[in-house]
């Protein structure tokens, strides 16, 4: 082999070798985006069903906290009409007292 046939053979391997770092550089990012792509739907999967999980007990504290309020409404009826009762019979009582 002369001098030209070894810088032919240099630069042939060298192209081979620079066109298998591209190939492989380009698999390797594809095989990344494609993780990452499927990463991210499993985490808005997992997110989305977190969120729902959330509403729904939200939804239920409003519910309870909505019978709590109902609750206090009924007790405050009671306390006006016993307020009610208790000043008639004060009424009655000072006004027989006084007559």
């Amino acid at each position: 082999m002369n001098d030209a046939q070894i810088w032919t053979m240099i630069g042939a391997f060298t192209a081979l070798m620079l066109g298998m770092l591209t190939v492989v550089s380009t698999l390797f990012v594809r095989v990344v985006r494609a993780e990452i792509g499927g990463l991210r739907g499993e985490m808005n999967a997992q997110i989305g069903g977190l969120r729902g999980e959330m509403n729904a007990r939200f939804e239920a504290v409003d519910a309870r906290f909505d019978a709590v309020d109902a609750r206090f409404d009924a007790v405050n009826t009671r306390i006006d009409a016993l307020d009610r009762d208790v000043q008639a019979v004060v009424d009655r009582s000072f006004r027989r007292e006084r007559d």
